[in-house]
């Protein structure tokens, strides 16, 4: 694994091709001039629509500044994920941020506006006007909103004060995008060297004990370091989603993060309650990690870490995109095909960098395409984080081309879905391909550790969130040591009593920058069990699902999600989905004791 100390050193084409968005700064500098005279033309509106022909036109213009800013605002975003650390990308995303700020706030009139008119009246101006069909659904369900829509002034407030929500987010971000150094460590060779977040990826990996102990300790240092200051930044940005949920007069925070997709509380309650309800297969798990890595203490540190020994391998980028092509054959021979233009067209950023902004990601950009962020480290994560962010590009891909522009953006309660059945579907393959028993050993072992990450932690953070608001809507105080009891009391229900917790473990609250998005994190939850419903079907020459899914992909935002995953055999409004997903991890986890034991 080649470490990169600029991207100078990288090959072109493991790069982004950002020419497909503006091939230089002066095609942006136009478009950017052009959305301000577009944005104050949309304020002439404010008071004058008066006849369908202005509603229509309104809407057209609005749609049209939406089209050009998403790509001022989407390059921006690029340029600065690329190097953090360049004042000159982040004054253009400041830029983008604040011109977003004023479309905002020129179109702030319109919501308490359209809410103003009776509804006979809109369904009137739509038989007028035949353009206005193509606005339709979305107007109709904008009286949804009427109760927690405000005053023309109270929006107009809300929308100049928008920065203001917003920042907590962006400070977090900084301080861990930029700010924060991890010093050094001692790698697998015994050299010192600089902690990366890629880097502690690998080394919290590493047989080593001793190693992984120090890689855990120096990662958690800077957050330990600054917990009251990235308490207050959290508790900011919980007491300002209580608050606005309040002022739009919703029951609850959860409530208005589910309102926008139609879907009811009871989902995410009995998310929770079902997998706390089954979570034995997963502490007789936690027990067998203890005995397999043969220690008298089960730590934190202990919890990532491989239970096959030598099954780690060192994987290319072009070995990991080639093994995900052939895993994802039973998605037909025209989804391996356009995926693989993704890799020739340079769509995916792959290497990590200095100051390159951490993780991964894909970002559908309508009119263009998909682009992937990587940190790419030539293991086997990484060819599933390929794997997985191949989804999201897919499904990006798939809606923009069958979609209008109204409905191309899918949902995020849905956008899960298409990366975790890519993940099933590469794990199922690796599974049934090897021969070889230590490391078919070691992939059950990794398809356990994913379904842990991707499904009980994510229930897990889901329940910290929604015990964290409710403090804040019960006027209870937030700081880092009741953000501490909280994490810490609910990593011991998910994780069992086997493990010796060090102060490190209560902090984990304080690095997932996910909390600053409210509600998301179940998304990976619910995804994940819809996914794997969806891949076995497919994996087991289900045609009808194979069509339904592949429609799916293409639907974007058409319907509502729980409406869309319906189509596809899931329905995660009863329990079966979820009692589904744990059925397959107890199966999994007693595979895996037997081959380990047998």
């Amino acid at each position: 694994m080649q470490t990169y100390k600029t991207r100078d050193e990288i090959k072109e084409e493991e790069t982004w091709n950002l020419n497909d968005i503006y091939d230089n700064k002066d095609k942006w500098e136009k478009d950017y001039q052009e959305v301000l005279k577009m944005t104050e033309k949309l304020k002439t509106y404010d008071g004058q629509i008066q006849t369908a022909q202005d509603l229509f036109e309104y809407l057209r213009l609005s749609e049209e500044l939406g089209y050009i800013y998403n790509k001022l605002y989407v390059f921006a975003m690029l340029q600065t994920d690329l190097d953090t650390r360049v004042t000159s990308s982040q004054a253009l995303l400041d830029r983008a941020s604040l011109l977003g700020q004023k479309i905002s706030n020129a179109s702030s009139f319109f919501m308490p506006f359209l809410l103003s008119l009776e509804e006979k009246t809109l369904k009137g101006y739509i038989k007028e006007i035949e353009g206005l069909k193509y606005f339709e659904e979305d107007l109709l369900d904008s009286y949804r909103y009427k109760t927690h829509v405000l005053t023309k002034e109270q929006e107009e407030v809300l929308s100049q004060i928008g920065e203001a929500f917003s920042a907590p987010q962006k400070t977090f971000g900084m301080i861990n995008n930029a700010d924060i150094k991890f010093g050094e460590v001692t790698n697998g060779d015994g050299e010192k060297v600089e902690l990366t977040r890629g880097l502690y990826s690998k080394l919290i990996e590493d047989d080593n004990r001793d190693i992984r102990k120090e890689a855990y300790i120096a990662y958690y240092q800077p957050y330990v370091q600054l917990k009251n200051t990235i308490a207050s930044t959290l508790s900011t940005a919980i007491k300002n989603n209580v608050n606005l949920s309040k002022l739009r007069n919703y029951p609850s925070a959860l409530e208005k993060s589910l309102f926008g997709d139609q879907v009811p509380k009871e989902v995410y309650d009995n998310l929770i309650m079902s997998t706390k309800q089954n979570i034995g297969p997963m502490h007789k798990y936690i027990q067998l990690r203890k005995e397999l890595l043969g220690v008298n203490e089960l730590r934190a540190y202990d919890l990532s870490v491989p239970l096959v020994e030598g099954a780690k391998e060192e994987i290319s980028y072009d070995d990991s995109f080639a093994l995900m092509i052939e895993a994802l054959k039973p998605l037909g021979e025209e989804y391996t095909s356009i995926l693989k233009t993704f890799k020739e067209k340079r769509f995916i950023d792959v290497r990590e960098t200095p100051g390159k902004r951490s993780g991964a990601y894909n970002l559908g950009l309508y009119g263009v395409h998909p682009f992937i962020l990587l940190n790419h480290r030539d293991d086997l994560d990484s060819v599933f984080t390929l794997a997985h962010e191949s989804g999201h590009g897919m499904h990006s891909y798939y809606s923009s081309k069958y979609q209008p522009q109204i409905t191309a953006g899918y949902s995020i309660f849905v956008a899960e879905v298409a990366s975790t059945v890519n993940e099933i579907l590469l794990i199922r393959h690796l599974i049934n391909t090897t021969k070889d028993v230590q490391k078919k050993k070691h992939l059950l072992n990794h398809f356990i550790d994913s379904f842990k990450g991707t499904f009980f932690t994510q229930v897990m953070f889901a329940e910290f969130e929604k015990i964290v608001h409710e403090k804040a809507e019960n006027d209870e105080p937030l700081n880092a040591e009741v953000f501490n009891t909280a994490y810490e009391t609910i990593f011991r229900t998910y994780n069992g009593d086997e493990i010796i917790f060090d102060e490190e473990v209560k902090y984990g609250w304080s690095r997932i920058p996910h909390f600053y998005r409210p509600f998301y994190v179940y998304k990976y939850a619910t995804g994940y069990v819809s996914a794997i419903t969806i891949a076995d079907k497919i994996l087991s020459g289900d045609q009808k699902t194979l069509e339904s899914y592949l429609t799916f992909l293409k639907s974007g935002s058409s319907e509502f999600p729980l409406e869309l995953l319906k189509k596809t055999g899931v329905d995660l409004t009863k329990p079966e989905p979820i009692e589904n997903a744990m059925r397959i991890f107890s199966d999994l986890v007693e595979q895996f004791t037997e081959l380990t034991k047998g």
